[in-house]
């Protein structure tokens, strides 16, 4: 699986959050989904892809990819 940062199908609202893993090992490779600002994530509004990306930086927290931040796009 490639785990590169993974790009939202459309250009996000105004107040949009991403949950954000970043990788422990490459600094430049993350998974992002979005979530609201407590950090939940609507997994019903997920892609196949994206939810398959979320599950996987979920199982591999400290192994491969960091606790996640809320990350506010403006």
């Amino acid at each position: 699986m490639d785990a590169r940062t993974t790009a939202l199908p459309e250009p996000p609202a105004t107040d949009s959050y991403l949950l954000r893993f970043t990788s422990l090992y490459n600094p430049g490779r993350a998974i992002a989904v979005p979530c609201d600002e407590a950090g939940l994530v609507d997994i019903d509004s997920l892609t196949q892809g994206l939810r398959t990306a979320y599950f996987f930086a979920r199982t591999m927290i400290g192994r491969e990819y960091s606790l996640p931040c809320v990350q506010h796009l403006h």
